[in-house]
Parts: structure tokens; C-alpha cells; sequence
């Protein structure tokens, strides 16, 4: 749980960005913004099974990609507007996230994780052999095409809104099902899974709908950025990009809510400077990764929380209490 201090701080810095919102695609390249806020949903989405329901998955880029496809596809070949073919994309990755999650919760640890990478590199292989996907070369170029059939996305700016509105309700969707009484049910699972099936939760069904509903956030944010880049590659559902999320979420901190957002965007700041490192940039991320695992076990944001819960609280000086001598006291 995050200290009073931190949420009032997280709050003023959400007010604040939120203002400052519309000036950022002036400021900052707007590809590289839409690309750092898709990161961070998927993130934040991975975070609802490895930090909330104690799920480790090693294949969550076959929801990231897979959805990145079905919505270039709707886009290039279905000629469907914008939002339907986000929809199209989203839809697929829940059902394919409900699939493998019936299928991986039959396993546990280390086991269950295998299965979610097996299945994942199962997924790459489907859409590296399927001919409307390009293989190698991906499916390009996509047209970004007109939302609702009437606004035009081929600008930057445009599309940075509708970027923006949906990050921003899939970030409230992932707060709102932490902070609800599934996300206690969750937190029951990770943290003693045979007591809360001694309690009468069905543990099976709440690990396949959180798997449905993580694998459908990161179709979002797939999605979005198959629509930013106007690309679906095979590197979206490479097993590479399902490290990334896990790297992501463990640099920001999975015991908090938008911990991985912070590590999504760290992440890719790294990655746009250090771009001129060549295949270096892979070493001091790797770097990076060992020192957090070594030294800050909690994330950035996990350990700014503690060290504010360590701080000692300051009394003012009328609340201390006295205390007066009495007159007959004996020592």
C-alpha cells in the first residue's frame, strides 16, 4: 500500500499532467510519446497477474502482437474504421487470453510460466507462417483510417488524443479492478491460494477472467501502437517483448498499481537515448535489471514508498503530551 504522502503526490502529479496534457505533443515527438503511454498500459495491464494474482506469465506478447495484427488486418484489408478495428483487436486478444489461461492455471510456478511461453511461441509461429501477415517484413502499411468514419488520424496530433482517452480509461479500468473487491479476491489467491478455495472462491474461474482481462488491456495498447506506427511485426509477438513487460513492470514496482507505468517509461527513455549504443543498449538495460533485482527489490516506485514510510512523523508541539509532577508523588 502506497503512504498517504505518496498518493497525495501521485495525485497533484496526475492533476498536473493531465493539465499540461495538450501542450506535450508540441514539446516532445508524438510518436515516441504514444509509444512510451502504449508501454505503460501494457504494463500496467501485465502487472494485474504478476503483481496482483501472483501469475507469472512468460507469453503476454501474443496479446500484445496478436491483437496488433487482427487490427492491421481490419484496417488493411476489412476497411473498418478505427475504433472497430481496435475493438476487433481487443476482443481477440481477451479470447485468446481466456484460452491459454484455462490452459496454463492446470500448472503452477515455474511450470505454469513454461506452458504461457510455450503457447506464446506457438502464436508467433501461426502469424509468421500466415500469408496476410508479410512474415519477416510484417504488415505494412497500415492506414490509420478515420475514427468513427469522420475524424481523420492521419495527424499526429489527432491521434495523440485518442491515444491519450484510451491509455488514460484503460489506466482507470486497471485501478479500478486493483482497488474492487476482485482485487482482493486476487490478492487472496497470491498470497495463500488454498485458504481462499477453503473460503468458497472459485479460484479457477478469477485467474481465467484476470488472464481475459490482462490479455485484453495488452491487446489495447497493441492495437494503439499498431495504429501509431501504421506496422504489426513479429518483434510485437516476440518472446523478446514479453522480457520487456516483465523488465518494465519489476524496474517500476509490481506491488502498486501504475509502478509499472514508471518502469515503462524508463524503460523506453532508455532505449531512445541509448539507441545510439547499437546492440549495447540490450547490455546496460541488463545492467540496470540486475542492479534493481540486487538493490531495489521494490521498484522506483516501491522503495520512494518506503523510505517515505520510514520517515519518522513530526508532532507539532501542542499535540505532545505533558505531563506535571504531582506533589506526592514517590520515586
Amino acid at each position: 500500500m502506497l503512504s498517504p504522502a505518496l498518493k497525495r503526490g501521485f495525485l497533484l502529479l496526475l492533476l498536473a499532467l493531465l493539465a499540461a496534457a495538450p501542450f506535450f505533443p508540441h514539446i516532445i515527438y508524438p510518436i515516441f510519446l504514444m509509444k512510451m503511454m502504449c508501454f505503460a498500459l501494457f504494463a500496467c495491464a501485465f502487472n494485474l497477474l504478476l503483481g496482483h494474482a501472483g501469475i507469472v506469465s512468460f507469453g503476454h506478447a501474443a496479446f500484445f502482437g496478436g491483437s496488433a495484427y487482427i487490427t492491421g488486418y481490419a484496417l488493411r484489408e476489412m476497411g473498418l474504421s478505427t475504433e472497430l478495428a481496435i475493438l476487433a483487436g481487443m476482443l481477440f486478444s481477451t479470447i485468446l487470453g481466456a484460452a491459454i489461461g484455462a490452459l496454463a492455471i492446470r500448472r503452477q510456478g515455474i511450470y505454469l510460466a513454461m506452458i504461457t511461453l510455450a503457447l506464446a511461441q506457438m502464436v508467433y509461429f501461426i502469424f509468421l507462417q500466415t500469408p496476410f501477415t508479410g512474415a519477416e517484413d510484417g504488415m505494412q502499411p497500415i492506414p490509420r483510417g478515420h475514427l468513427f468514419g469522420i475524424i481523420d488520424l492521419s495527424s499526429d496530433t489527432r491521434l495523440y488524443f485518442l491515444v491519450l482517452a484510451c491509455v488514460a480509461g484503460g489506466l482507470w479500468l486497471v485501478n479500478r479492478i486493483v482497488n474492487s473487491p476482485f482485487g482482493e479476491v486476487l490478492r487472496a489467491i497470491r498470497e495463500h491460494e488454498p485458504r481462499a478455495r477453503s473460503m468458497g472462491y472459485a479460484v479457477e474461474r478469477y485467474k481465467i477472467l484476470v488472464f481475459a482481462l490482462s490479455a485484453g488491456l495488452s491487446g489495447l495498447a497493441g492495437s494503439l501502437k499498431c495504429v501509431t506506427f501504421r506496422l504489426a511485426s513479429l518483434t510485437d509477438v516476440h518472446w523478446h517483448t514479453s522480457g520487456d513487460v516483465i523488465l518494465m513492470t519489476l524496474l517500476g514496482g509490481m506491488n502498486s498499481v501504475f509502478g509499472p507505468a514508471i518502469g515503462a517509461v524508463l524503460i523506453s527513455l532508455l532505449r531512445h537515448y541509448f539507441d545510439a549504443l547499437g546492440a549495447w543498449v540490450t547490455v546496460v538495460i541488463g545492467v540496470i535489471f540486475i542492479l534493481c533485482v540486487l538493490v531495489f527489490r521494490r521498484g522506483v516506485l516501491g522503495e520512494i514508498n518506503h523510505l517515505l514510510s520510514r520517515r519518522p512523523s513530526v508532532q507539532h508541539p501542542a499535540a505532545r503530551p505533558t505531563f506535571k509532577e504531582e506533589p506526592n508523588a514517590q520515586i
